[in-house]
């Protein structure tokens, strides 16, 4: 019965195995046919992209409103979606990605994105770095100073674990380019890190 099948048992679609990504695609085509079947699908990811979208807008209120229409997007659509070698959630990011420039676009406002001390630290504790306070806090002050689209690369790669390929789809950009933007940003990070822990 459709009502029974869940995604309860993925990771939160980062590293899927070959069993998730069958189940997953179950879960799709039964949602194809039966919408109701959607709502795992929307339990399974609503918070992953409810932060990114977040993240983007420093807004609970519009982030809620971005996060709904999304998923109206996706299931309004969803008869269209092919499995192409990359995980259903990053269509889904692609589509949040999407409705956020729409809103911004429309509404003339230029783009932000806030950062998290939270997820900065978690990202030191998985790699063991060896830095004092101090240090993480210059290094959050200089991800708040770099530009969205620099931002973006980055937290695509290192916060949210995505290959080249899903972040070249989400933003709808080459995957040399996504390739040539985190090389840059990397650099960009280090050459004004190292200028401000300087002085």
């Amino acid at each position: 019965m459709i009502k029974t099948i869940t995604l309860n048992s993925l990771n939160k679609a980062r590293h899927m195995t070959e069993e998730d990504i069958t189940h997953e695609q179950r879960v799709i085509e039964a949602s194809k046919k039966d919408a109701k079947a959607f709502g795992a699908i929307y339990d399974q990811y609503y918070e992953g992209i409810f932060n990114f979208i977040y993240r983007r807008t420093d807004d609970e209120d519009l982030t809620a409103d971005i996060c709904s229409q999304t998923f109206l997007k996706a299931l309004q659509n969803l008869k269209k979606y092919e499995f192409r070698g990359l995980p259903f959630s990053a269509w889904l990011y692609r589509i949040a990605s999407n409705e956020v420039n729409k809103h911004f676009n429309k509404n003339k406002r230029n783009k932000i994105f806030s950062v998290e001390e939270e997820r900065v630290l978690e990202l030191f504790e998985q790699h063991e770095n060896d830095f004092s306070e101090d240090q993480i806090r210059l290094l959050i002050a200089t991800l708040r100073e770099l530009p969205t689209e620099t931002m973006e690369v980055l937290e695509l790669r290192f916060f949210e674990d995505r290959s080249f390929k899903e972040i070249a789809f989400i933003l709808n950009i080459g995957e040399s380019g996504a390739k040539m933007r985190l090389y840059r940003a990397v650099e960009k990070l280090k050459k004004h890190f190292k200028v401000n822990w300087e002085q």
